[in-house]
C-alpha cells in the first residue's frame, strides 16, 4: 500500500513513517507534506498539496487541524482515501471532513488507542447503569499539547451523552457554584512527557467507579493510524471511526 504523510516532519509523522518503513508493515511512503521540511528524509516532502504529483491509496494525516480544507481539497480531487489522526477541528472543519466522506472514505478518530475506544464504550455503559451518577473526565498530556481539552477527553464526553443525550459539557472548574447534576466535567492538565491519561470517574454518594487508560508511547498512536489506512482499502466513501474498525 502506497502512502502520503501529512504531517510527516512531527512526532507522530516520524512515527508512522517509521511503522510504514518495516517490511511487514505492507506499506510505502511515497511523499511526505510538512510546512517546515525537515533536512535528509528519504522520501520526497512537500510543504503545501499543490506541489505533490506522487499517487497513493491512502493519505495519513498527523499534522494541524488548520491544514484540514487542503487536506480534504487534495484528498477528493485525487480520490484518495483518507485518515486523520489530528485533533482540535473547529465545527466548520468537522463540516469539511463530513462533506469529503460523501466522496471518499475517511476515517476520523480523536485517538487511535483501541483500549481509549474501549473506555469510551464503558464510560457509556456506565453512564446509562448508573443513572443519577455524577461523571467527571481527568486527562494528562505533555506540556507541548496546544488543544485542551484533548480531543480524546472530548470523544469520551460524546460517548457518555449518548447515554445521557441532556447532560452538558463543563470544562474546567472556578467559582463558588455548586456542581449542577447534568454536568460531565473536564479537567485538563499538562505536565512534563506524559503520553496520555484519561480517566473517568462515575460517583454516587455511596460509590465510585473509575476507568483509566494510560498510554506508554505515542506509537501506540501511530500503530492505529497505519491499522485504519489498511481498513479503509476497498470500503465505500463513508466516514468511519475505530467503533467500525474493531467493531465494539
Amino acid at each position: 500500500m502506497d502512502i502520503i504523510i501529512s504531517g510527516i516532519c512531527g512526532h507522530m509523522g516520524r512515527e508512522v513513517y517509521e511503522i510504514a518503513c518495516d517490511p511487514s508493515s505492507g506499506m510505502n511512503v511515497v511523499a511526505g507534506i510538512d510546512a517546515s521540511p525537515a533536512f535528509g528524509m528519504p522520501v520526497p516532502v512537500y510543504k503545501s498539496f499543490d506541489e505533490v504529483g506522487e499517487d497513493a491509496d491512502c493519505i495519513i494525516d498527523f499534522s494541524h487541524h488548520a491544514a484540514t480544507a487542503a487536506l480534504t481539497s487534495f484528498a477528493v480531487d485525487k480520490k484518495i482515501p483518507l485518515v486523520i489522526a489530528t485533533t482540535g477541528q473547529t465545527d466548520a472543519e468537522k463540516e469539511m471532513i463530513a462533506e469529503a466522506a460523501k466522496a471518499i472514505p475517511v476515517f476520523f478518530a480523536a485517538n487511535f488507542s483501541i483500549g481509549v475506544a474501549l473506555l469510551c464504550a464503558l464510560a457509556k455503559k456506565a453512564a446509562a447503569v448508573m443513572d443519577g451518577a455524577e461523571i467527571e473526565i481527568v486527562e494528562v498530556h505533555h506540556d507541548r499539547k496546544i488543544d485542551a481539552p484533548s480531543g480524546t477527553a472530548l470523544a469520551i464526553a460524546d460517548a457518555i451523552k449518548e447515554a445521557r443525550p441532556e447532560s452538558e459539557v463543563v470544562c474546567g472548574r472556578s467559582g463558588h457554584a455548586k456542581r449542577r447534576a447534568d454536568e460531565i466535567g473536564i479537567s485538563s492538565v499538562r505536565i512534563g512527557n506524559v503520553v496520555g491519561v484519561h480517566e473517568v470517574l462515575v460517583g454516587t454518594q455511596n460509590e465510585t467507579v473509575t476507568l483509566k487508560h494510560e498510554a506508554h508511547s505515542r506509537a501506540l498512536f501511530a500503530s492505529g493510524a497505519v491499522a485504519a489506512a489498511k481498513f479503509l482499502a476497498g470500503k465505500e466513501a463513508g466516514l468511519y471511526t475505530m467503533n467500525d474498525m474493531i467493531q465494539i
